[in-house]
């Protein structure tokens, strides 16, 4: 049996509920407190992530914000049901005996089947049984429960993930990729980095309280919240004392080697969480360089740099490999944090499996080749660059840094390389490279 679920726990379930259904007082009394609105709100939200395509982070937000008399509590449903379905999706829809969903029916009883499984799924002390609304009439407890034992034998339905997901991540990491898919089906914690162009650990630390922050190991300026909240809508942030970003990725921009006064490139900026880190290594002294294909990216990246204090920061949209070339041997250190399958960060994005296809990951295996061998021109002669991925996959990290190597032997050197283990560190699934530039 691959997933490990409290058994024992759920046949107690089990036995409660169907011993319940005897009087009606009894299925009444013990009735699980949920809400309608509640719930249909969660049913719209998983109908525009698996139907209409859409981000679930974005779907939340926007669903969140559609009523404003939600509390809190009515919120962390939504949100914490809605995700746990997505990372879910193909062992709720395989207990609740739905191949595919395609309705609104469908969905109504996919969210009912997860309030029946969730208890043992997650290991929740509750012996409640669902209301009786017509919407939940068609869903047989006894049945949702036998095909959710059932389940538990099969890793890629227990686990939840795609058949070809599934089989490349065992080719690949063998019998890592048990441990390593369990843990990227556990709920990520929340990370911030103290900002110290801005703030300093002490202050914000006392920002949300001693008892409140746990100091991550090994990670200078990183914290964990023991209290999940919006922090986004904190003052702190607002004046960018702290930002939020996972240990794991919070390891790249030292990794980077870089020193005040350097000249620095990052060359796949997005947003730019790590571009920010950069910029705080160098104390606002020298130069940082932020570079992407998409505009928008780079718009959001010049708000949060004015937010963060940073001084030193041009962006460049790249608009073709030309500008790349004219930029040849200009910088001491380039960052790469290429485009890749996403798989290291599913914790995060659990929507992401459901979207990928093989397609993709061959075709983003190119995409990386290119900027490795193209934009590594841009470093000088004995300069250094980061080559990194968010990706459990060696076939996106480890692979295409030694093909670099194979091919570029008489002008780079590995100087080191690390990958973050989500099943050991509790990091996000990141790969990094430290490649030097030699002279000769």
């Amino acid at each position: 049996m691959f997933y490990t679920a409290d058994i024992t726990n759920f046949t107690r379930i089990q036995q409660s509920t169907f011993g319940r259904r005897a009087t009606q007082s009894n299925v009444t009394k013990n009735t699980l407190k949920l809400y309608k609105g509640l719930v249909a709100a969660t049913v719209d939200a998983l109908q525009q992530i698996f139907i209409k395509s859409r981000q679930a982070d974005k779907v939340v937000e926007q669903v969140l914000k559609s009523n404003k008399k939600w509390g809190a509590r009515d919120r962390a449903f939504i949100a914490e049901n809605t995700y746990e379905i997505v990372r879910w999706w193909r062992l709720v829809k395989y207990a609740a005996g739905i191949s595919k969903a395609s309705d609104e029916a469908d969905f109504w009883n996919i969210v009912g089947t997860w309030q029946i499984i969730k208890p043992a799924h997650l290991r929740l002390e509750s012996d409640n049984i669902l209301p009786e609304w017509i919407e939940f009439e068609g869903i047989n407890v006894e049945s949702v429960i036998e095909r959710y034992q059932e389940a538990l034998d099969t890793r890629k339905i227990a686990e939840s993930v795609p058949d070809w997901i599934d089989e490349i991540g065992n080719q690949e990491l063998g019998a890592k990729w048990d441990t390593e898919l369990a843990a990227l089906n556990r709920q990520a914690p929340l990370t911030i980095r103290v900002n110290t162009l801005k703030s300093t650990p002490v202050d914000v630390v006392a920002l949300f309280g001693e008892d409140n922050c746990v100091e991550v190991p090994g990670v200078p300026n990183a914290f964990t919240l023991k209290k999940r909240q919006n922090v986004l809508n904190q003052e702190g942030f607002k004046q960018g004392f702290f930002e939020v970003q996972d240990a794991g990725s919070q390891l790249i921009a030292p990794f980077l080697d870089v020193k005040p006064g350097m000249s620095v490139i990052d060359a796949c900026a997005g947003a730019g969480g790590k571009t920010l880190h950069i910029a705080a290594l160098l104390q606002n002294e020298g130069s940082i360089l932020a570079m992407d294909i998409e505009d928008h990216k780079l718009t959001e990246l010049r708000k949060r740099a004015g937010r963060n204090g940073v001084k030193n920061l041009d962006t460049m949209l790249i608009e073709s490999d030309e500008l790349i070339d004219q930029l040849s041997e200009t910088t001491d250190r380039l960052l790469l944090d290429v485009p890749c399958s996403g798989l290291g960060v599913l914790r995060r994005h659990p929507d992401t499996k459901w979207k990928l296809k093989p397609e993709f990951l061959e075709n983003i295996r190119k995409v990386q080749w290119n900027i490795l061998s193209t934009y590594s021109s841009m470093v000088k002669k004995g300069g250094k660059m980061v080559y990194a991925t968010c990706s459990m996959l060696p076939s996106e990290s480890e692979e295409q840094v030694k093909r670099f190597l194979k091919a570029e032997k008489k002008s780079w050197k590995l100087v080191s390389e690390h990958r973050t283990s989500v099943s050991k560190d509790g990091f996000d699934g990141f790969y990094m490279a430290l490649l030097e530039r030699k002279f000769s």
